[in-house]
C-alpha cells in the first residue's frame, strides 16, 4: 500500500511524537548509527580515487532515495504509522520555526560550543550520544544560519533554477558539471565560500555543526532535508517526463570517469539495485 510523506509543518502533535519516538528507538538499538557509518563510508569526493555514488556524481539522487527508504523501513518496523516528513526550507526559514521546535528536533546550538540543549536529541537527555564520525564531542551541534559568518537558506528561485533544466546530468559527471539538474540541486557552484554553495549544499552549511561533512546523518534533520531533495527530484521528473537519469551508458575506458560513476542500468553500491529501478518510487510512497 502506498503511504504518504508529509510536510513537517503539517504534522499533528501525535505524528510528531511518533516520529521522534521511532528515531529514538532505532538509536537505542544501534541501528541508527549504522546509517551514519554508511554515509561516512560512501562520502567520496571528486579528488578521491575509485567509485563515487553518494555525492558529486549522477547517482546522488537515487543513492539518497534508497538510503531514505532504508531508514524509513527501519522506522516503520518500530511504528507502521511513521513516514519521513520533509522540510521545505524555501518556506520554513526561521531559526525557531518548524522543524526547530521543542517537540521535534530541538533548536539551535548554544553560543559557547554549539551544543544542542533543547528537544529530544539534546545530549542531556541521554538519548542521543554521537558515536560515529565523532571528533571531539559526543553531543549534537548546530549553528543555524552561521552566527559568525551568516548565510541564508536557498530561495524558491534557487530551486526553480535547478528544476527548469531539462537535462538530468552532464559530463564530466561531477561537482564541476555546468549543466544538469543533479549538480544544480546538489549545489556545487563555482568560486569560493558561501557563493559556491547552492540548494542542497547550502542547507547543510546553514544548519552547520554536525550537518557539515560525511557524518551529517548524526543530525536527524538530515532526513527531513533529503526527503525534500527527493521531492524536488519527483517534481523535476513530472516536469521533464521525457528525460531520464544520465548517463545511460558507462563512460568509456580512457575517460576520466571510467569506473568512477554509475550508469543507468549498473548496480548502485551498496545495494543490489540500479538507478533505473529507483527512478519511480510511486508504488511505495507519494508526497502530500
Amino acid at each position: 500500500m502506498v503511504y504518504t510523506r508529509k510536510d513537517v509543518s503539517t504534522l499533528t502533535g501525535t505524528e510528531r511524537r511518533r516520529f521522534v519516538a521511532a528515531l529514538l528507538d532505532i538509536k537505542r538499538s544501534g541501528e541508527y548509527d549504522e546509517f551514519v557509518r554508511m554515509h561516512i563510508d560512501y562520502y567520496v569526493s571528486d579528488g578521491e580515487g575509485g567509485l563515487r555514488t553518494a555525492h558529486m556524481a549522477p547517482s546522488f539522487l537515487p543513492w539518497h532515495r534508497r538510503f531514505l527508504l532504508d531508514l524509513e523501513t527501519a522506522l516503520r518496523r518500530v511504528d507502521p504509522s511513521v513516514t519521513l516528513p520533509y522540510w521545505d526550507w524555501t518556506r520554513d526559514r526561521g531559526k525557531t520555526s518548524v522543524p526547530w521546535t521543542e517537540d521535534l528536533l530541538g533548536g539551535d546550538g548554544r553560543g559557547s560550543d554549539r551544543q544542542v540543549t533543547t528537544g529530544p536529541f539534546a545530549y542531556a537527555t541521554g538519548n542521543w550520544t554521537l558515536k560515529e564520525g565523532v571528533t571531539d564531542t559526543e553531543f549534537l551541534t548546530r549553528d543555524l544560519g552561521r552566527a559568525r559568518d551568516p548565510i541564508e537558506l536557498p530561495l524558491e528561485s534557487d530551486v526553480e533554477w535547478a528544476l527548469e533544466d531539462p537535462l538530468y546530468d552532464a559530463s564530466p559527471w561531477n561537482s564541476t558539471s555546468p549543466q544538469g539538474f543533479r549538480n544544480k540541486l546538489e549545489g556545487w557552484g563555482t568560486g569560493r565560500g558561501s557563493a559556491a554553495w547552492r540548494n542542497h549544499n547550502r542547507v547543510h552549511r546553514w544548519v552547520g555543526g554536525a550537518m557539515v561533512g560525511g557524518a551529517s546523518v548524526n543530525d536527524p534533520v538530515f532526513w527531513l532535508h533529503h526527503a525534500y531533495i527527493d521531492l524536488l527530484w519527483t517534481r523535476w521528473q513530472q516536469r521533464h517526463h521525457d528525460h531520464r537519469y544520465q548517463p545511460a551508458e558507462p563512460p568509456a575506458a580512457g575517460s576520466g570517469q571510467y569506473r568512477r560513476i554509475v550508469a543507468r542500468h549498473e548496480k548502485l553500491p551498496p545495494w543490489d539495485v540500479t538507478p533505473d529501478q529507483l527512478e519511480d518510487a510511486g508504488r511505495i510512497y507519494r508526497y502530500a
